[in-house]
């Protein structure tokens, strides 16, 4: 499961062989939320109001590479990693 940022205890992943729509993992202590690429809702899961915010900030600043990365995983190339929110 490839991990492409960490920031504050927050691990993100994205996985090869997903399915639509485009999407990422974010996972906190017990907690794991699938977020959308497009426009940053949650798909399913859970995560603490806090962590969720923290996410969809580092989410927005990044958009573009997430698209990137979630195309590298569609062809099975490795994952670039993303800088973690600061």
């Amino acid at each position: 499961m490839p991990k492409i940022s960490e920031f504050f205890g927050i691990a993100i992943y994205i996985y090869y062989r997903e399915h639509q729509p485009p999407h990422f993992h974010a996972i906190y202590a017990e907690e794991e939320a699938l977020i959308s690429i497009d426009n940053f809702s949650l798909l399913s899961g859970k995560l603490s109001p806090k962590a969720l915010g923290l996410v969809i900030e580092w989410a927005t600043q990044h958009q573009a590479q997430l698209i990137k990365v979630w195309e590298q995983a569609k062809a099975h190339h490795p994952l670039d990693k993303i800088e973690p929110l600061k």
